[in-house]
């Protein structure tokens, strides 16, 4: 008998006791063993060599970047030209590499002093230290991130960072950048194509049920076409220079990860008239004419995430009708990603669709699009009919509805709005004006006030083309909350219906 509990000695009792006593240190001992694990696959880097054609013809001078795991040996990275802000194109830099667990990196700045840097976007919580003229930071996870040195957002540093793909096909170990040139031609009728290190053109034409590989030393000068295929996955740690990286078109299933596009003539990716893509880890800088950053056409089920789009045309598109091309969007899903747009809208929505007529009778639709957690580091948008961050601009009979804009972050508009939600008719883009605008929240916006803005606006175009049930839900404008409508912060006219302030 156990006189503490007047319980006999019960085996099954005996053992339950004995489990609870051991219960915290098995806890704590498989808590050791569990970060002994994760310990040993920490603070891996992987840093690409470039293929040597580009040595001369690429590189930026402006910084020096070094990375290394903690402890480690220092790695100088290739820092690559990019043009920026097509009002007057400017030459930045950027570099990129892949790591696990914790890398720590130094730039250093080669032409003049400097009295502050910031590493953008704040969010990020990425903070700098300077010793002896050099920055130092450290990145505990893949981050995407601008460095600028004394507020100059135009000759900054762009750093790009991706994991460690454990199947990214293998290469050589002590490959070096003067053993690379031209690369092997993939064997497009495999069902895993590989574009190796080096410098790549052609027609990369793809097919259905296929995976697609691009190493870390790969440049494409040749977009994917993903045309009327299905069940494709990219994945790259490789670089698309001066072109974009795909056209996807009457395709379904489609993944796209990692691709940096940089000095592309025009757009980065267009997606039209597909269903069920996953766009992932987009990083592209671009200061082309009409180089919107990533467009859809009437596609459908489509989620973008963890991405870096700077452009000078609409970082992000949503459009019906146009050309050739027909029918509805719906069920997008865009997060964690930051947009810079030098010229035009961090998120444009709905100017195209279609004006019916007896040979194409219907309007279409867009719906239920969300926005979460969103870095817009700059708007700039010189036309006033054309202003917005988020911008939707329902044109051509199109009805937008059921659209969330949700953590958002506006660091600065050099000149725009934080908002427009509008029934557009413009000279230059529709036959007829938008069906209405309806079911909009903006919730947890929050812009810092900097730069040039005007006031947001909600504009319908008559009694029956109106803009109905918006929630504006804790949105800022330097730290002063939205309540009402209000001269210079928030314009709203007569054909606005169920206006509600949280």
């Amino acid at each position: 008998m156990n006189r503490a509990t007047g319980k006999g000695d019960d085996p099954l009792f005996t053992l339950r006791a004995f489990a609870r006593r051991c219960a915290a240190p098995l806890a704590v001992l498989l808590g050791c063993l569990a970060a002994d694990a994760a310990q040993a696959i920490e603070n891996r880097l992987q840093v690409h060599p470039f293929p040597n054609p580009i040595r001369y013809t690429h590189h930026n001078d402006d910084y020096t970047v070094r990375v290394r795991a903690p402890g480690g040996q220092w790695q100088d990275l290739y820092e690559y030209n990019v043009k920026v802000d097509l009002d007057k194109p400017q030459d930045a830099s950027m570099v990129y590499f892949n790591f696990d667990g914790t890398v720590e990196v130094a730039v250093q700045k080669n032409n003049g002093a400097f009295s502050k840097v910031a590493v953008r976007p704040d969010a990020k919580g990425v903070k700098p230290l300077v010793r002896d003229g050099v920055v130092y930071f450290t990145l505990r996870r893949p981050e995407n991130l601008s460095v600028e040195f004394d507020d100059d957002r135009l000759h900054n540093l762009h750093v790009f960072t991706h994991a460690i793909r454990a199947d990214m096909p293998a290469v050589p170990a002590n490959l070096a950048s003067n053993d690379i040139g031209t690369g092997t031609a993939p064997d497009f009728t495999q069902p895993v194509v590989f574009f190796g290190p080096g410098i790549h053109k052609g027609d990369f034409r793809l097919r259905s049920h296929t995976k697609v590989y691009i190493h870390g030393a790969a440049v494409l000068k040749s977009p994917l076409v993903i045309d009327g295929v299905e069940d494709v996955q990219v994945f790259s740690d490789g670089l698309f220079d001066g072109t974009d990286v795909t056209t996807i078109r009457n395709s379904r299933n489609i993944g796209i990860d990692g691709p940096i596009a940089i000095n592309q003539p025009h757009g980065t990716m267009r997606c039209i008239m597909s269903q069920d893509l996953v766009e992932t880890s987009i990083r592209t800088i671009g200061a082309g004419q009409w180089s919107d950053g990533i467009g859809h056409f009437a596609c459908e089920r489509v989620t973008i995430a963890d991405s870096f789009v700077r452009t000078s045309d609409d970082c992000l598109t949503f459009y019906n009708h146009r050309w050739d091309i027909w029918g509805n969007t719906r069920d997008v899903l865009v997060r964690d990603t930051t947009l810079w747009a030098d010229i035009a809208h961090a998120v444009m929505i709905g100017i195209h669709g279609n004006t019916p007529t007896p040979v194409h009778p219907q309007s279409e639709v867009l719906e239920r699009l969300r926005f979460s957690n969103i870095d817009i580091l700059d708007h700039d948008e010189d036309d006033p009919e054309y202003e917005g961050a988020l911008g939707i601009m329902a044109g051509d009979d199109n009805l937008v509805r059921d659209v969330v804009f949700e953590d958002i972050r506006v660091d600065r508009i050099e000149e725009g709005k934080l908002f427009n939600l509008k029934i557009a008719y413009t000279a230059k883009y529709n036959t007829s004006p938008g069906l209405g605008i309806e079911n909009v929240t903006l919730r947890n916006i929050h812009y810092t006030g900097k730069g040039a803005p005007s006031a947001s606006a909600i504009t319908g175009r008559d009694a029956t083309r109106t803009v109905k049930n918006v929630t504006i839900e804790n949105v800022t404008v330097g730290g002063k909350r939205l309540t009402a409508p209000e001269a210079g912060l928030l314009e709203v006219n007569g054909f606005v219906d169920g206006l509600r302030f949280r």
